[in-house]
């Protein structure tokens, strides 16, 4: 398929600025992939349409403050520096996005902190616009990491276009969250409360958690209109025996398996094994998902509602069928339901 192929008229005010009151409260679209019908439901229900035995995976990665604000030596521009990912721990190593990037060279520090107190160096040009950073800090991992993440601001997506705050740190985070890598959140997530994990648990529905560290290639600009010619950042993820051991006893008593979110789905398809099982994998994928695909682990999802072009939507339209899922965000479009990570979700089941 084509990138032009993924373009809808999205107005403005539909996309979410502030999270939901209530997490598990949002609006649920939900899309029968068989039949194309479509409902239009709380999200708490969700769990109306699964059974004792049924299986949901989520991504319990855990978003970094990200965002930090340094100053260069000797002219004290202001530097914007994303964090992408520690390269080394021992030495102190990070990729990272740096704006306005044509200021930075190698050799260049820049002080972080109103009192300075962590300085990093440049020693790599890595793009046009990303560098390796050395932070020189002499002390224990633990509080260089500390330390450092104190410094930075939740990472939430420009789409928002608003500076972020208190209630971000919470809410830019599922609450099962716990091991930290990403700077994408996996937004189908924020739905879930910890009174709707109890009426799942409850109702004999299974929870499973992989790990995917989702990075900025989520939201990098496609500029290739083949989609065959796109190559996607990898990403690291792991899948643990724990899960495998879930999901496969699951489908071989042939029970609904779910994937939470886009980054969820991904991450399993990367570790299919035969007949519809997975496999435990640890390490890195640069897996890409766009229509036609076939799906052999999964046959339920949930996502938010994704940005025209983006790879999210992309996928999404791989799972449910594109021309059933570009009609239920022209449908969500008229209903006026909230895109992006803070808006509402969409379940595709049978």
């Amino acid at each position: 398929m084509k990138l032009s192929e993924f373009r809808f008229k999205l107005p403005e005010e539909l996309i979410a600025k502030e999270p939901a009151p209530v997490r598990d409260e949002s609006r649920l679209l939900v899309l029968h992939r068989k039949t194309g019908e479509i409902e239009h439901r709380i999200f708490k229900e969700i769990i109306e349409y699964f059974d004792d035995g049924d299986c949901f995976i989520f991504n319990d990665t855990k978003v970094c403050p990200a965002r930090l604000y340094g100053n260069k030596e000797k002219t004290g521009a202001k530097i914007e520096v994303f964090l992408l990912r520690e390269l080394n721990e021992e030495n102190k190593l990070w990729d990272v996005l740096v704006e306005p990037a044509r200021k930075i060279r190698i050799g260049n520090k820049l002080y972080f902190g109103l009192d300075d107190s962590m300085v990093a160096e440049v020693i790599d040009n890595t793009t046009s616009r990303g560098r390796t950073l050395r932070f020189l800090y002499d002390g224990p991992h633990d509080e260089f990491k500390a330390n450092l993440f104190a410094l930075g601001e939740t990472p939430i997506p420009l789409y928002i276009k608003r500076e972020p705050n208190a209630e971000d740190a919470e809410r830019y985070q599922c609450i099962f969250a716990k091991n930290e890598g990403a700077v994408v959140a996996p937004a189908a997530g924020f739905h879930f409360s910890r009174e709707l994990m109890k009426r799942m648990e409850i109702r004999g529905i299974d929870a499973g958690f992989l790990t995917m560290h989702s990075g900025l290639g989520n939201y990098r600009e496609i500029d290739v209109e083949d989609l065959t010619k796109h190559r996607m950042d990898s990403e690291q993820m792991e899948v643990s025996e724990e899960l495998v051991k879930l999901v496969n006893t699951a489908k071989d008593r042939e029970k609904r398996v779910c994937a939470i979110g886009t980054s969820t789905l991904r991450a399993v398809e990367s570790t299919v094994g035969m007949n519809g099982h997975i496999k435990a994998f640890s390490g890195w994928t640069n897996k890409f998902i766009f229509p036609p695909y076939d799906f052999t682990v999964c046959d339920s999802l949930v996502s938010n509602f994704h940005m025209p072009y983006s790879i999210m939507l992309m996928m999404v339209c791989a799972f449910g069928d594109y021309e059933k899922v570009m009609h239920a965000y022209n449908v969500a479009v008229k209903e006026k339901y909230r895109f992006g990570a803070y808006g509402d979700a969409m379940l595709i089941t049978e």
